[in-house]
């Protein structure tokens, strides 16, 4: 049974390193701008005050009026069966198109990844459509690497129109992984882990990463060039390039023309033997219709460098704590749990708690269950909320943590009726 972690860990943790010298790209990114702009001097001749008799100006709306919507905005998702037998997977359908026309196809089992940013689809998955690709500055070839807590991708970034529901995220860069329109992986981005090239090693089709920011990367990679971020492909060889944000490999929710500050997790409780199959939800917008109110759900606000919030557990805090449909298990430390390869197996089902707490000091408690693995994939489903396995120093909480729960993921500096992101919601 493979393990599956989706969250751009490593590449979190080099943008967070990044912002001490440049602007935003923490575990996502920004648009590299300043969320507050500096005064602006006053004009040599300023004009005069107003009078007592002079309307006063309107009003900014406050950070929570959000825009309405009246686009359908559900997207069906689900976990069941795969060819590689990876349990744990929450897939989707999307459609691609070439930009401003309607050649169009859908490509299946998309994992639905709240741990990362962008379309990531297999070349093979795309072919034959036609996709214009996107240049750096210098007229070269645009790629990327891309890490992952189970591998790297590596593939070319193209330019595509993406449907999701009734929206359409238009002129959105993507990366085509295994494009054979660029070289081989450049050799810093082949040491970052185990090759996902392939429908086998990806366990799906692709990845429809839906985290709390909207660029991958943002600013860092639009003003320097970083490793195993972009690079430009000439002559059979790639090297680190900058590129500018607004091509960069993108969350196509953010993209959207409304209902696009964030996304809803809707998934069934399933029973502690697992469950065969389970369908459920992905509601875009948060706020923004009848169906994606966060009503009483704990908002948790995430750091605006990384999004992550903290977790205290079995007497540690774990300042690196997510909330990830991209990650197939609960990962945490423990010293107690017994281990069977990548997962805990207990000799019985444990009952565990942990708190939350946001980056403003909000805590939530959550109880939680960890069962014995074998004993799970022996049942032959595929569905499980008490799987889980041992990491480092933070605290994943994987698709696990979504059976039974309205989770929601808002996005960076996008008005929600909780204030701006980035936050989850539960």
């Amino acid at each position: 049974m493979q393990i599956h972690r989706r969250v751009l860990l490593a590449a979190a943790f080099a943008a967070i390193l990044s912002t001490i010298v440049l602007s935003g790209c923490g575990g996502g990114g920004s648009d590299g701008s300043n969320s507050t702009a500096p005064a602006s001097a006053a004009p040599a001749s300023s004009p005069a005050a107003a009078s007592a008799s002079q309307p006063a100006p309107p009003a900014p709306p406050p950070d929570d009026t959000v825009a309405q919507s009246t686009t359908p905005n559900v997207q069906p998702i689900r976990v069941s069966k795969l060819v590689t037998n990876t349990r744990n997977m929450l897939m989707t359908s999307v459609t691609v198109c070439v930009p401003g026309t309607d050649d169009c196809q859908t490509i299946d089992d998309i994992q639905v990844d709240t741990g990362s940013q962008g379309l990531r689809i297999l070349a093979s998955a795309l072919a034959p459509l036609a996709l214009p690709a996107v240049t750096n500055g210098g007229g070269s070839n645009a790629a990327q690497c891309t890490v992952f807590g189970s591998g790297y991708t590596w593939g070319a970034v193209r330019t595509a129109d993406i449907k999701l529901a009734g929206h359409v995220a238009r002129a959105t860069s993507i990366q085509a992984i295994a494009d054979p329109a660029v070289p081989a992986a450049a050799a810093d981005c082949t040491k970052s882990g185990l090759p996902m090239l392939t429908a086998d090693r990806l366990r799906s089709n692709g990845i429809l990463g839906v985290g709390p920011f909207s660029a991958d990367c943002g600013g860092a990679c639009a003003s320097a060039a970083l490793p195993r971020w972009y690079y430009a492909c000439a002559s059979g060889n790639c090297t680190a390039s900058t590129l500018p944000v607004a091509q960069q490999v993108t969350n196509p929710v953010a993209r959207f023309p409304a209902d696009n500050n964030g996304v809803l997790i809707e998934l069934p409780a399933v029973p502690d033997g697992g469950a065969s199959a389970v369908a459920g939800t992905m509601t875009f917008g948060i706020g923004s219709q009848s169906n994606n109110l966060l009503g009483d759900a704990t908002v948790l606000k995430g750091s605006a460098l990384s999004g992550f919030v903290s977790t205290n557990f079995d007497g540690s805090t774990f300042s690196t704590s997510f909330i990830d449909s991209g990650s197939n298990g609960l990962f945490f430390p423990s010293k107690d749990l017994k281990t069977c390869g990548f997962w805990y197996c207990p000799p019985s089902p444990t009952s565990l708690t942990a708190t939350l707490r946001s980056a403003s000091g909000v805590t939530r408690d959550v109880s939680f269950a960890v069962s014995t693995s074998t004993m799970l994939f022996a049942s032959g489903n595929n569905a499980f909320s008490n799987l889980a396995g041992p990491v480092g120093n933070y605290f994943d909480w994987g698709l696990p943590f979504f059976y039974g729960r309205r989770v929601f993921t808002a996005f960076e500096g996008r008005v929600t009726p909780a204030g701006k992101g980035p936050y989850y919601a539960f």
